[in-house]
């Protein structure tokens, strides 16, 4: 595994699985072979006038297959995401990938992970659910693992979640689950995490960080933001760190390339 790949990248299906949100499948195989769970591509519209790339996480990942499903939400940032959705079975679409650092696994062993993930945080989330179930654990001793995950509007991917462990639910109208925040559905669970993995929007993030702070847990956050290159060239996606970045000697971190997964006592949110 490893390196990046700039390719044309055939759709294999798309469906609408919520309301503006979408399930792409790409036939991408040297990106299948090289990604994992937490890792991004970015995506290449046809219009001239958008030079950008949009940025999209990894939902699953079939290496055998050469197969990647991108889950994200048209329109939730202006019109790029939106050419992304009429894309059709045979259609080819620019990819450049993966980018990025995942989550790492090895610190799951026989203990307990909880998986939070609030609205288009989701997605990643089940990549890391299917690579915490594919290890070989050394120890012989698997990781429960638990996930929370954080609707506003409709459900998406629930169900897919249930295979790798004990799904619960938190809306913060009270539609589905428990009635708030990932947060406020953990602590009703009564689940007690000795691992936790968070994506999500950042007052979901600030706060997880401080809950694991709390109860002394280990944390991994997975940041949204903004890109443009999406290779740290740019620095036009970086956030405040703990600790001086050798890069740019001063407290930043490029969500892009040290990140979008880390520590969550390394970075301020």
């Amino acid at each position: 595994m490893g390196g990046k790949y700039y390719a044309r990248c055939k759709v294999i299906s798309q469906d609408m699985i919520a309301e503006r949100i979408y399930s792409l499948w790409l036939q991408a195989e040297d990106i299948a072979a090289a990604a994992i769970a937490g890792q991004f591509v970015n995506l290449y519209t046809e219009d001239g006038s958008k030079l950008l790339p949009r940025p999209v996480s990894l939902c699953e990942i079939r290496r055998e297959e050469g197969k990647i499903r991108l889950v994200y939400r048209a329109g939730a940032r202006g019109t790029g995401t939106d050419s992304f959705s009429r894309y059709r079975e045979g259609d080819e679409m620019t990819v450049f990938g993966p980018l990025g650092n995942g989550f790492p696994l090895e610190a799951c062993a026989g203990r307990t992970a909880v998986l939070l993930g609030g609205g288009i945080g989701i997605p990643p989330m089940l990549a890391l659910a299917a690579a915490l179930n594919g290890v070989r654990w050394e120890s012989g001793e698997k990781p429960r693992v638990e996930a929370v995950l954080g609707y506003n509007d409709e459900i998406f991917l629930a169900e897919e979640f249930r295979p790798y462990g004990k799904v619960t639910l938190a809306s913060l109208s009270g539609s589905y689950g428990v009635r708030g925040t990932v947060l406020d559905a953990l602590k009703a669970g009564g689940i007690r995490p000795d691992i936790i993995y968070a994506c999500g929007p950042a007052p979901m993030l600030r706060a997880v960080k401080e809950y694991a702070r709390q109860i002394q847990a280990d944390c991994w956050i997975s940041m949204e933001e903004r890109m443009a290159c999406g290779i740290g060239a740019c620095l036009g996606c970086v956030c405040q760190s703990t600790q001086v970045d050798g890069h740019s000697m001063v407290k930043n971190k490029r969500i892009c390339k040290e990140g979008p997964v880390f520590p969550a006592e390394s970075i301020v949110i």
